[in-house]
């Protein structure tokens, strides 16, 4: 067997598992769930073989078939392999191979373990080919699959109202980031005559190597120059729409939060490692597309997420919503890497972030199955000698998100901070150090509440370690938080990514701590500043003593600034008055008139046919004989 093979097998085993589950195992449990584990523990298996005979360079970087033809647009199903979708593929099957097999022990009693892990594979294939898309309508197709398969996901406890509330919320605000992604695509097409991310990036190299726009470009871009930078940050802006969706940017972050709604291996899978990450894997999949106008406003938008995301996990209660929130903060980290033309940081703390984040959740659900569903952290206490195993990985990860060295997030979190000053945009680098403060100050505030002290509750009291097959994901997960960094750091992690988009020297000072001590420092001083107030406040804290300190901003962090209750206020009003003049004009006006002219053409067709119906044999004769003599006359005159 040819190795260019093995990638399509791993695409559509997932597949596979989600059909046969569907089709013919629904009714048993352990079956259903060993198929769809099967199906991505052996994609795990045979990336590892793949990237092992070919490196993250494989002689054959793309492989299609011909699926549509119409005119001058020719799109293929094709994989696109690279060190970048190789890169994700490791992360999608092996991160999420681990929550794969944490859910059997998670959802073992759940009636709907079969469905769930049927939903569970539909989305590892739809994540998958998102992945490994060779050009833009291919990757539309499966962004809108991994949207579908997360509202399946979501509100997978569809009996619960919050959790359908969740999912719809999801669903929808998605869409609107979608929409934007969408034209973007088509604006692609207008203005560039391809799809395919090869050709595209072949015609801008083109563009940027010729004298003057000549040729394809002239005929687009008749202004020259300005109006191609003028398009390219249109399209730009618009595909960037996308990313604002799926990874949950301002303002489109709202709906991250409530997707806490579905199990917990749920919220780690999405949260995580896979549907999050794609919006930063599409951006930087098509880099070359953003110019520095798209970029500076990426960048931005980035920092101003992390900013407040970090500042609303401050003061959430509920386990896993922290955890979210912590989720949109290092998601704004990625996205305002990338704005700042840094992709391999923001890959690289996308590749470490999937190994800590993915460990916290799947901790946090061991902490809710060990105190019977439990998830508010003033209600634990005590967790460290009932929960040892659990204990101990989740401080790892702790350690791991705040970037205290020598864990991995120390080392993407500081290539972040050095791209931030090698940029010089001073503003965006005292945002990212005073949200890496903000980190280390919620997480330990958490750890504190949740594992020291004394046991607030009797769940706490009875609370038991969970079984191994939910611990054992447990420690591998905590392994590679622990190393992450430095495989990318001795793996020369920028001489494999991005060596077309960004100068191999920039990736490398980048990633490199003791080449920028000034960020390295002065991230760890913002660790020691975050850990010192978390330890002051919360060390022995029996109720939470920061909404005294801080008066209205602590409820407004609470509350999550009231974002929710604005777009009530304001989007969801609005679209509801819309809605209903829209129904007014439709019931009165249009479906009126129509019943007008129906109901009077009827009333007059009625009265004149009445006029024939008289009663009359001699009336009724006449017109026998006039019809026959018209039918006679047209049959014979002709």
């Amino acid at each position: 067997m040819k190795l260019e093979v093995l990638p399509w097998i791993i695409l559509f085993l997932p597949l596979l598992a989600a059909t046969v589950i569907t089709l013919f195992t629904l009714r048993c449990r352990t079956t259903s769930a060993l198929i769809s584990i099967g199906a991505i523990v052996t994609g795990f298996i045979l990336t590892i073989a793949f990237i092992g005979a070919n490196g993250f360079h494989p002689a054959v970087s793309e492989t299609a078939v011909n699926w549509l033809s119409i005119g001058g647009l020719q799109i293929d199903f094709g994989l696109k392999l690279d060190a970048l979708s190789l890169m994700m593929l490791l992360i999608v099957t092996g991160v999420g191979g681990a929550i794969h097999i944490y859910s059997f022990g998670y959802m073992h009693e759940d009636k709907g373990m079969a469905r769930f892990f049927a939903f569970m594979s539909l989305f590892t294939f739809s994540m998958l080919g998102v992945v490994l898309a060779n050009n833009f309508l291919m990757m539309f197709i499966f962004w809108e699959l991994v949207g579908v398969s997360s509202y399946l996901l979501i509100g997978f406890w569809f009996e619960k109202p919050s959790a359908g509330d969740a999912a719809k919320k999801a669903f929808i605000t998605n869409r609107l980031g979608d929409f934007g992604f969408l034209l973007g695509i088509l604006a692609v097409w207008a203005f560039l005559g391809s799809l395919n991310f090869s050709a595209l990036q072949d015609r801008i190299i083109e563009h940027k190597n010729s004298a003057n726009t000549i040729g394809f470009f002239l005929t687009r871009f008749p202004l020259g120059d300005f109006s191609f930078d003028m398009n390219m940050t249109i399209i730009g802006l618009l595909l960037f729409c996308g990313a604002v969706g799926k990874s949950a940017q301002f303002p489109l972050h709202v709906w991250l939060p409530d997707a806490m709604e579905g199990p917990t291996p749920v919220s780690a899978l999405i949260h995580a490692a896979t549907m999050v990450a794609a919006g930063v894997y599409m951006l930087c999949r098509v880099l070359f597309l953003l110019n520095a106008d798209a970029l500076h406003v990426i960048a931005y938008i980035g920092g101003f997420t992390a900013l407040l995301a970090a500042l609303i996990a401050v003061q959430q209660n509920d386990i896993k919503r922290i955890l979210a929130y912590s989720t949109l903060s290092q998601l704004g980290y990625m996205v305002m890497a990338v704005g700042l033309s840094g992709p391999t940081p923001a890959m690289f703390h996308l590749t470490t972030h999937a190994f800590f984040k993915a460990l916290l959740f799947l901790g946090a659900g061991s902490v809710i199955h060990g105190l019977h569903e439990e998830q508010d952290i003033w209600k634990m206490g005590g967790l460290k000698k009932k929960m040892p195993v659990t204990f101990w990985t989740f401080i790892i990860g702790t350690l791991a998100l705040s970037g205290v060295p020598p864990f991995s997030g120390f080392y993407s979190k500081d290539s972040i901070l050095a791209q931030a000053l090698n940029t010089k945009n001073y503003l965006l680098f005292a945002v990212a150090v005073f949200v890496a403060a903000l980190t280390t100050f919620y997480m330990f505030r958490l750890f504190f509440v949740a594992f020291l002290g004394e046991a607030r509750t009797e769940k706490a009291k009875h609370a038991h370690e969970s079984p191994k097959v939910m611990t054992l994901p447990l420690i591998a997960l905590a392994v590679f938080a622990v190393i992450g960094g430095f495989i990318g750091i001795t793996n020369n992690y920028g001489s494999q990514f991005f060596v077309e988009h960004e100068p191999l020297s920039v990736a490398q000072q980048a990633l490199e701590p003791l080449h920028n001590i000034f960020p390295m420092l002065l991230g760890i001083s913002a660790v020691a500043v975050g850990l010192f107030a978390a330890f002051t406040l919360y060390k022995n804290a029996a109720t939470d003593p920061l909404p005294a300190k801080l008066g209205g901003l602590a409820t407004a962090m609470k509350n999550r600034f009231y974002f929710d209750e604005l777009y009530e206020a304001t989007v969801i009003r609005a679209h509801d008055f819309i809605a209903a003049v829209a129904d007014w004009i439709d019931r009165w006006i249009i479906e009126g008139a129509c019943i007008g002219l129906v109901r009077g053409g009827t009333d007059l067709t009625g009265r004149a046919l009445r006029l024939a119906q008289t009663g009359n044999l001699q009336t009724y004769a006449f017109l026998f004989v006039l019809g026959v003599a018209l039918l006679l006359y047209f049959v014979l005159g002709k």
